[in-house]
């Protein structure tokens, strides 16, 4: 006699649901953070999809940026890359902040978007 599996879990949804609404600014936010580390990790920290998130980044590209913007890098070949340990300056007009390797990439955004003059 063939007998069919016991469902182990049953998930039961009322309600409005799991949909969740990100305004432009947090999705820019959040295709930004993709970049400086991996879609999985960021994914996972926003508990998203890493299908939507692939999506938000091509959407962004088609865009042309609007909402995210890349800021073209000028390397100085005066820097002694031994010295330096990867270290990362950022000049924005008059301010200048220095990134270390090892970084929190959520400040590191804050610090930028600061000296970009948001809040």
């Amino acid at each position: 006699m063939l007998t069919m599996p016991m469902a182990r879990r049953i998930e039961v949804f009322t309600g409005a649901g799991r949909r969740r609404r990100w305004d432009a600014q947090t999705k820019a936010r959040i295709v930004a953070e993709s970049y400086a580390s991996s879609v999985g990790e960021v994914a996972e920290r926003y508990a998203l999809c890493k299908n939507q998130l692939f999506g938000w980044r091509r959407d962004a590209r088609r865009a042309g940026g609007e909402g995210l913007s890349f800021t073209p890098v000028v390397v100085d070949g005066r820097v002694d890359e031994a010295r330096s340990g990867g270290l990362i300056e950022v000049e924005l007009g008059a301010g200048r902040v220095r990134i270390g390797r090892g970084a929190d990439v959520a400040m590191a955004l804050a610090v930028i978007g600061a000296l970009r003059g948001r809040k």
